[in-house]
């Protein structure tokens, strides 16, 4: 096994135990009263990561050496990615899944960034591709990535904004 063909297993790995646990995460908030919005798209996102990864390894020849700094890059966002997942704990989905009482999440990187996991969404898949020259592919679905998250941002701002109103950003938090 190639470096490329370990770094692309670990990523299909990890994306179908986080739609486990995103799937175990959404039946325990729809049974205490959440709502999803934004279902529609959210095939396209599916399809969008899917796709992203089967045009990875179709196009990249498996002996590719990596640019090694861009591979760390892709490391750290892997990394970013725990921490944005262990922060949102039982409210952390691959959804829009919005639960009216419970507290906005503003812990974290969630202190810096509103949409952290939606940020390293964004690196990963422009960075993964660079790290083995794929630029193309990097381009491509970097765009269409950009067009979905535009939508999706609106869908998820304005359900989460009764909740905003509820828990205002004070100046100490």
């Amino acid at each position: 096994m190639t470096l490329f063909h370990a770094v692309l297993a670990f990523v299909v790995l990890q994306r179908l135990a986080e739609l486990v646990w995103s799937a175990r995460n959404t039946r325990r908030l729809l049974a205490r009263g959440a709502q999803e919005v934004g279902a529609r798209h959210y095939p396209l996102f599916v399809l969008l990561h899917g796709s992203w990864l089967v045009a990875l390894a179709l196009t990249v020849p498996a002996g590719t050496p990596p640019h090694w700094p861009l591979l760390g890059v892709f490391a750290l966002l892997q990394l970013l990615r725990i921490w944005v997942v262990a922060t949102l704990g039982p409210y952390w989905t691959t959804r829009i899944i919005t639960l009216p009482d419970a507290p906005l999440v503003r812990g974290g990187p969630f202190r810096w960034c509103r949409h952290p996991n939606y940020a390293v969404v964004v690196g990963e898949i422009a960075v993964l591709p660079l790290a083995f020259g794929a630029w193309q592919i990097a381009l491509v679905w970097s765009l269409l990535n950009a067009l979905l998250l535009w939508h999706r941002i609106r869908v998820e701002e304005t359900a989460l904004q009764s909740r905003r109103a509820i828990n205002p950003v004070t100046s100490g938090s």
